[in-house]
Parts: C-alpha cells; structure tokens; sequence
C-alpha cells in the first residue's frame, strides 16, 4: 500500500510540475468555414508526388519535401475557384504545430492560420508575423531573415512554417496551378 501511495504522489507532483502544454485553436472544418463562408462546395484532393515532382520541388523550394502524397482543399463558389488550402503539421521543439495556409488563384498566400499548437505559448508565432506572408509568392526572398523577419525566442516555429510555406508554393507551382491553366 506504501508503495502504491508513493507512487501515486510522484504521479501528481510529476502532473504539478510539468502541466500538459496544448492547444487547438481551430477544428479542420472550422477553419474551411471561415477560409471559404461563401463557398458552395470544398473538394479534398490529392496529389501523389514522383521522385522527378520531388526533385524539381525541393529545388525550387530549397527545402526537403518530407511526403510524396500532398493533400488539398480546393474551395468553388458560383463562379469557378475561390481558392485552396493546406493543412500542414510539423514538430517544433518536440510537440506538434498545425496551420492552415490559404492560397488564392494566383498562387499567393492569402493568409495562415494557426490551429493547434502543443508548445508553450510563448513559442506561438503571432499574428502580425504570420500576416507577413500575406500576399507572397515563392521567391528568394521568402525566407527568415531575409523577405520574413524572424522570431524573438521561436526561430524554430518561424523556420519551419517558412520551409512548410515554400514547400507549399512550389507544389502549387508545379503541379497544380499549371495542370489547372491546361
């Protein structure tokens, strides 16, 4: 019985000490609702990337792609496409961040919207940053330290959304807004 108490007290200072750090911020339906309120329908598409698609991304992106199937959401309204989003997830210390990146026609971000982050909050990218994307295509200069300014204390959050971002935009470059100008 002893050993079943101590037990159960190293489990609660253990829970004390280090509270469960988390957050979801936005469902994945949510966030669809608010990317696209007037849409009439949002498909789910996949693309299945081949070793040549993942060469000439990582090329243009600069930065490793960790998948070669890549899933979409493209958003129609009365008149054609509204436009697409991405649902990404990566490890930023040790816990996951989940964000959504709305693209418009063009290929430009419209906007990032973080949904779920596991990290402490002073780790959470803040809004202000995430607008800095706004409008952006792939270039040079959409880099940390470069066309986006880094984060005080979260260099790690800011690198990786950028490299998720610039993986992004290059396969809509490639493979999905040219197949759909065809």
């Amino acid at each position: 019985m002893k050993i079943y108490m101590s037990i159960l007290l190293l489990a609660v200072v253990l829970l004390w000490t280090n509270p469960v750090i988390g957050k979801v911020y936005l469902t994945k339906d949510d966030a669809l609702k608010q990317a696209f309120p007037e849409a009439i329908e949002t498909e789910r598409l996949t693309v299945f990337l081949n070793d040549d698609d993942v060469k000439k991304i990582q090329e243009l992106s600069k930065a490793k792609v960790n998948s070669k199937i890549f899933t979409y959401y493209m958003a129609k309204g009365k008149d054609g496409v509204i436009g697409y989003a991405v649902f990404e997830s990566h490890i930023v210390r040790t816990k996951p961040e989940v964000f959504m990146a709305v693209i418009n026609h063009k290929g430009e971000i419209d906007y990032i919207e973080i949904l779920a982050f596991y990290e402490p909050e002073e780790y959470l990218p803040p809004k202000r940053w995430l607008n800095l994307f706004k409008g952006r295509r792939l270039d040079d200069r959409l880099r940390v330290r470069s066309g986006i300014s880094a984060i005080s204390g979260a260099s790690i959050t800011s690198e990786g959304i950028t490299r998720a971002i610039r993986n992004i935009l290059a396969i809509f470059e490639l493979n999905i807004l040219k197949k759909e100008a065809k």
